[in-house]
């Protein structure tokens, strides 16, 4: 049951959702977006898709066997989503919710997606509870996220870190997101990879597969 402040939290940011598009770095991104929809099938779910950007990577390798649906509570944002995905005749089932309370039963979905998103959830601790409850036993927790830096870069990541959030949609630099993760007692680690690349103060990045042990017990 997520917290009712984080229900009563506002996320709108119209400037940021128009600029979005427009960020330097996402070409950056494409390979690794790439990488999260490989061999994709059954039914799947992106937390927070924001624009769109993961609908072409999706659209690529989309079968009949993905049922593909995605959450996004920014309305600005979830609009330019719906446009992307009728621009690319991708049927996707585009719904107003949030990470931390996610509308499907247990056991949903074969698959769930992240990308660059952990980094403006309001509880990531809450969210990731909710993953593990809405994947099925084995499915996979795919992901592709900015993290703390070390050294220099990470004592410079907290000190932009309130100005930051505030002109990025409520991104945070300081995310410490692998060890939440990996330190789920509902997941096993299949892969995980640290990425040196990024234009500061955005980097490094993570990415990496989850799998949701078959004999996890949820709370």
């Amino acid at each position: 049951m997520s917290d009712p402040s984080t229900r009563d939290h506002e996320i709108a940011h119209p400037v940021f959702a128009m600029l979005y598009d427009r960020l330097p770095q996402a070409f950056l991104l494409a390979p690794h977006r790439n990488y999260l929809v490989t061999d994709l099938s059954g039914s799947v779910l992106e937390l927070g898709c924001g624009t769109g950007d993961m609908f072409p990577f999706v659209a690529d390798t989309a079968t009949s066997a993905i049922e593909y649906h995605a959450i996004e509570p920014d309305p600005h944002m979830r609009t330019r989503a719906a446009r992307t995905a009728r621009d690319l005749g991708l049927g996707v089932t585009l719904r107003d919710a949030r990470a931390e309370s996610l509308p499907y039963p247990d056991d949903s979905f074969d698959v769930v997606l992240a990308s660059v998103v952990f980094c403006t959830i309001q509880d990531p601790d809450a969210a990731i509870d909710e993953v593990a409850r809405v994947l099925k036993p084995g499915g996979e927790f795919r992901f592709f996220e900015h993290v703390h830096a070390d050294g220099w870069q990470g004592t410079g990541q907290q000190l932009l870190n309130p100005l930051w959030e505030r002109v990025a949609g409520g991104c945070q630099l300081t995310r410490e997101t692998v060890p939440r993760f990996v330190g789920h007692d509902a997941f096993a680690v299949d892969e995980i990879e640290r990425l040196e690349f990024g234009l500061f103060p955005a980097t490094p990045f993570v990415r990496g597969t989850l799998r949701r042990r078959r004999d996890s017990v949820l709370g």
